[in-house]
């Protein structure tokens, strides 16, 4: 994905970030069409402007290192020097948790990348309690930047696993777009594949596993507990239970766009694809949260699932 294209300062071409395998790095293309990769590096990195003497100002996150102002020159792009240190304090005396990427087989045999945050002071001879986040979107990407909710979380002593499964941008078209008209679908299989694989690594309390996600995420975690029991419990945040009434209450009608028919032609795919369609199948504990002036999930999408859970007597 092309993230803030900007002219060179000589109007030779174009300079652009572009996110991929959960990276951005600036890149560089001519008038001509020959693209090349300007800088490098598994961080995150946003450039804000650049000089007409080729100096380049930005923000820079990795793993370990929340946002902090950097500059560098295009013809030492190597070389990018750190000028702030905003969160200095905050972070002094903290031991932070060990974050580790992951890669394995998704549905249909696709590669499916993610990462693992670990609690400080990991004994790999321990059995864990594991957080699968899920991003939202679905069309964006989870990365290498410093993310300090998942810190805090391995710091109560949790696993926190988050991948980009097929419809997250930053691997491709065909990845990307593998969810048209099938949202959800194998894009679970694939997040299911990534909890199978952290246990198999023998460090996960299976008693203690839980889901939560915003807005897309939220979707799949409303999904999630109803095609399996496998969770002790859930948090659907923002999310969108029932397309038959989301595409017309959302604050786009773009959404009718994204099945094959109108739902007052052929609403079976509306339903087939409404994680509302399944909330009788539900038995983990399921926490919902939703801005009551969000125009994007409406607060109505949440409303009906809980009551649909409260109908059931599920905990919620």
């Amino acid at each position: 994905s092309v993230q803030d294209v900007k002219w060179a300062p000589d109007g030779s071409g174009i300079y652009f970030g572009v996110q991929s395998d959960g990276t951005q790095n600036l890149y560089f293309a001519s008038l001509d069409g020959d693209v090349r990769q300007v800088t490098e590096g598994e961080h995150m990195l946003n450039v804000d402007d650049i000089a007409d003497n080729g100096l380049v100002v930005g923000t820079l996150s990795a793993p370990h290192a929340p946002g902090d102002i950097v500059a560098f020159e295009l013809d030492e792009p190597e070389e990018i020097r750190q000028l702030t240190e905003v969160n200095a304090d905050v972070l002094a005396g903290k031991q932070l948790g060990a974050v580790e990427e992951i890669w394995y087989k998704g549905a249909d045999g696709w590669d499916v990348q993610g990462w693992l945050v670990k609690p400080p002071n990991f004994d790999p001879a321990r059995d864990y309690p594991l957080m699968l986040a899920i991003h939202g979107g679905p069309h964006s990407m989870y990365h290498v930047g410093f993310n300090f909710a998942f810190q805090e979380h391995a710091a109560n002593d949790y696993l926190v696993l988050y991948t980009n499964p097929r419809g997250s941008t930053g691997y491709g078209a065909e990845f990307g777009n593998a969810i048209e008209n099938a949202y959800p679908s194998k894009d679970f299989d694939d997040l299911m594949a990534g909890v199978d694989a952290v246990i198999a690594q023998g460090i996960v309390d299976e008693n203690r596993m839980y889901v939560y996600g915003c807005s897309g995420g939220g979707v799949l975690t409303s999904w999630t507990v109803g095609h399996t029991d496998r969770f002790a419990a859930a948090s659907a945040n923002c999310p969108l239970t029932n397309w038959l009434s989301f595409v017309g209450t959302t604050d786009g009608s773009s959404w009718y766009r994204n099945f094959d028919s109108l739902p007052w032609e052929d609403p079976s795919e509306h339903l087939r694809r409404s994680p509302l369609m399944y909330v009788g199948n539900v038995t983990t504990p399921t926490m919902l949260m939703t801005g009551v002036n969000d125009l994007r999930t409406p607060i109505s999408q949440t409303e009906e699932y809980y009551e649909a859970l409260k109908l059931l007597k599920v905990p919620t």
